[in-house]
């Protein structure tokens, strides 16, 4: 069989990169989700590579590298796009839909301007993208800055975690929560690790679901970077355990063995009071400048710098005043927080409301930057899009 191409944009996206795709672009039997399609993903990623590099194909062999994203014309009225992300696994046969990218939603809008999917550009400013986010069934705006009719990829704003300054993209996610913003009811609960222990912990389902317990609970105080922690299969296994029991509490699954089926989500995470360390690039991260230190897990590693979605979970939850994050950072009402992660920090605001009892939030917002990385065409074998 020949090879066939698609045409596709490789873009970064915040502290990710991912293969993107204008849905009518993709072969007729991939424009709709199903085997095929994600058979057809995974070969332009590369996977599964049982020696872990991604060397045929697209994807960067990390979970913030091995990434996919269709984009069309929004179905939803008052919105410019749909985006639609696959979190696609690296050693196994696997695409994970259920949850969204915070970091490449800085990106759609970019490209769907580009794409000529997005009317009334002003020839210098801001265009304010209206993007539907279509796993999670939520909107998300971009404020891409537009110079000369085009978007402006270049600038001075500087992503700790990405090298070089870019840019910057302001990205809203409104009602960022799916159902109860707490879904056991309670701000912590104890959550009881048959073999591992008995933790304090705060579920939540903002940005996307979330695991927060305490750095000092498993021994660390939130100062780690990726070696500490990816280094050490047995560590990597026993936060798998945890995660797998969080979701289950959370009532994401039903049993243990459904974690595997779902390694996007929930994310898990530790935190810490506030801590001067090192980054991952050598930087000093002062102790005045962060409310608190997190460090957060993506697909059975501990990631780089900090998951977008997981974000969007850490600001909430730092909002309200009583969870695990919120008392790591001092507790008390607060509606922006600037916590420390392996690659520097974040500032991220969130608006939070209490009504009747419940906590709600309304809307969380965070800076990031985006790229065109290449564009062109992705070649993959013609028995890519048989299913198997």
């Amino acid at each position: 069989m020949t090879q066939i191409k698609i045409p596709a944009t490789y873009m970064r996206g915040g502290t990710s990169k991912g293969v993107f795709f204008a849905l009518k672009d993709l072969p007729t039997a991939a424009q709709q989700a199903g085997p095929i399609r994600d058979n057809l993903l995974l070969r332009v990623i590369g996977s599964p590579d049982p020696y872990g590099k991604h060397t045929d194909g697209m994807g960067g062999a990390t979970s913030s590298t091995s990434k996919t994203a269709i984009i069309s014309p929004s179905s939803q009225t008052g919105h410019d796009v749909d985006y639609l992300f696959g979190q696609v696994a690296i050693d196994k046969p696997f695409i994970d839909w259920s949850g969204n990218c915070g970091n490449l939603t800085a990106a759609v809008g970019a490209f769907a301007i580009s794409q000529g999917m997005v009317a009334d550009l002003p020839e210098n400013g801001i265009k304010t993208v209206r993007i539907w986010q279509a796993n999670i069934g939520k909107t998300i705006t971009a404020d891409v800055p537009i110079n000369n009719g085009e978007v402006q990829e270049t600038g001075d704003f500087e992503l700790d975690g990405v090298t070089f300054p870019a840019a910057e993209v302001a990205v809203a996610f409104a009602n960022p929560s799916d159902g109860e913003l707490f879904p056991t009811g309670n701000l912590i609960d104890q959550l009881e690790v048959p073999g591992i222990g008995r933790f304090e912990a705060t579920f939540i389902n903002a940005g996307i679901p979330t695991i927060f317990v305490n750095a000092e609970a498993l021994g660390y105080d939130g100062t780690e970077l990726q070696a500490v922690i990816n280094d050490h299969p047995n560590t990597l296994a026993k936060f798998e355990t945890i995660r797998a029991h969080g979701a289950i509490k959370m009532g994401l699954i039903s049993d243990l063995a459904a974690a595997q089926q779902r390694q996007h989500t929930p994310k898990i995470a530790f935190v810490a009071p506030p801590k001067a360390y090192r980054s991952s690039s050598d930087k000093a991260v002062n102790q005045a400048d962060i409310d608190l230190n997190v460090r957060a897990l993506s697909m059975g590693k501990l990631h780089h710098a900090m998951m977008g979605t997981a974000a969007v979970a850490i600001g909430v939850a730092a909002a309200v005043p009583g969870t695990v994050v919120n008392l790591a950072a001092g507790g008390g009402l607060r509606n922006t927080i600037t916590f420390g992660h392996p690659s520097g920090t974040l500032k991220v605001g969130a608006d939070v409301v209490q009504h009747n009892q419940q906590w709600q939030a309304k809307a969380v917002i965070m800076s990031r930057s985006a790229r065109v990385l290449m564009e062109g065409w992705v070649r993959v074998p013609q028995q890519a899009l048989i299913a198997k």
